[in-house]
């Protein structure tokens, strides 16, 4: 039996995560629109596990794309997927991030259609 300390919500800083069933093939998006955007968030957004809760709120909801840290203080990306699930990135992004994040501004760049997926799964780069 798990005790209740057990239990977690959310991983915590540092935890692997796995992309589990929510990976997103090319044949998962045939005949829906998809979107590729390049992001920037400012604010409190380094050392409060920004990158990874980006990482696992990208593969929850079926995305691809990549997420890293900046010398400025920033975190940088990109996220593809159908429409409708970028849209509900990008407010996630610009509203959410991690729970000790404050986010101050989200910036968001050469959103164009795409045919297919250019990238694969859902990483931090270093």
């Amino acid at each position: 039996m798990k005790s209740f300390f057990m239990i977690q919500k959310r991983p915590r800083c540092g935890q692997l995560l796995s992309s589990g069933p929510h990976r997103m093939s090319d044949s998962d998006s045939a005949g829906r629109k998809l979107l590729s955007v390049d992001f920037e968030i400012f604010g409190h957004v380094q050392g409060v596990c920004f990158r990874m809760y980006t990482e696992s709120e990208g593969l929850r909801r079926g995305l691809v794309g990549w997420v890293k840290n900046t010398c400025s203080g920033t975190v940088v990306g990109q996220v593809q997927g159908p429409a409708e699930k970028v849209e509900d990135m990008k407010v996630w992004l610009s509203k959410e991030g991690s729970p000790s994040s404050r986010i101050t501004r989200a910036s968001f760049t050469n959103q164009r259609n795409i045919d297919k997926l250019e990238l694969s799964g859902f990483k931090t780069r270093f």
